[in-house]
C-alpha cells in the first residue's frame, strides 16, 4: 500500500520545536530532537525546514499570524497593549522566540504586523500619519516588551505582576496624552532617519548600508 502524506506533519513539527525551546532554549532545537518530538523522522523535517534557523522563522511567522489576529479584535491602544501582554503571559516561549533578534537580519526583514497595527492605533488617537510616530511607538513598544520579559523572566506574581502592567499602561498613557497636548512627541538625540525603516518585511532597514538581506546583495550582482 502507498503511504499517504500526513497533513498534520508540519503542525507537529512546530509543535515539537515549540516544546523544545520551552525545555531546553536554543541548543535544544537540533532537527533530530524536533524528529523525535514530533513523531517523524529528520528526513522528513529536512524536507519541510532546511535547517533550524528555518523552523525558528516558520514559529516566528506563526507567532506573528496568532498575535496579530489577537490585537486585531481591539479598538484602542490600550486595548492592544493589553492584549499582546497577555499573549506574552500565555505564549511565553513563542514570545521569546518571536522577539529573539529582532532587529536583525532575517528578522528586521520580515513583516511586524503587530506593530503597524499599534503605530497605526496611534496615529488615530492623537493624529497626523502612522510614519509620523516612529520614535513614541518605538518607546511604548519598549515598554511594553520589558514589561513582558520583566514579567516572564524576572518571576513576577501577584500583586507585583500587577503593578507592573498597570504601570506600563498609565505611562503609556501619559505618553500619548503629552504627544496629544503638544501636538509632537518631544524628542532627544538625532531625528528619526528616512532610511530607518521598520516592520515592513524588505523595505525594513536600520540605514546602515549594511542591514539589507543577504538575497538583496545576490539580487544586486546578478543585475
Amino acid at each position: 500500500m502507498p503511504r499517504h502524506p500526513d497533513p498534520d506533519v508540519e503542525h507537529r513539527i512546530l509543535a515539537a520545536a515549540s516544546r523544545l525551546w520551552a525545555r531546553g532554549g536554543e541548543k535544544s532545537l537540533t532537527m533530530r530532537a524536533v524528529a523525535k518530538t514530533a513523531g517523524t523522522t529528520t528526513p522528513t523535517v529536512y524536507e519541510r525546514y532546511r535547517d533550524r534557523e528555518a523552523i525558528k522563522k516558520a514559529l516566528r511567522m506563526k507567532t506573528r499570524r496568532e498575535l496579530f489576529a489577537a490585537l486585531n479584535r481591539t479598538g484602542t491602544l490600550r486595548e492592544a497593549i493589553e492584549r499582546q501582554l497577555q499573549f506574552a503571559f500565555e505564549n511565553t516561549y513563542a514570545y521569546e522566540v518571536l522577539f529573539d533578534d529582532v532587529g536583525r537580519h532575517p528578522s528586521l526583514h520580515e513583516p511586524w504586523p503587530s506593530f503597524n497595527l499599534m503605530r497605526q492605533r496611534l496615529a488615530e488617537e492623537i493624529g497626523g500619519t502612522p510614519r509620523e510616530h516612529n520614535r513614541l511607538i518605538l518607546a511604548i513598544w519598549s515598554l511594553m516588551h520589558g514589561t513582558a520579559m520583566l514579567v516572564i523572566r524576572g518571576g513576577f506574581e501577584g500583586i507585583l505582576r500587577a503593578q507592573a502592567i498597570h504601570s506600563c499602561l498609565d505611562a503609556v498613557e501619559g505618553l500619548t496624552y503629552a504627544a496629544t497636548k503638544r501636538k509632537r512627541f518631544r524628542q532627544s538625540g538625532p531625528k528619526w532617519p528616512a532610511n530607518l525603516i521598520l516592520g515592513e518585511a524588505e523595505r525594513s532597514s536600520l540605514g546602515n548600508g549594511s542591514d539589507r538581506p543577504i538575497e538583496t546583495h545576490a539580487r544586486k550582482r546578478a543585475k
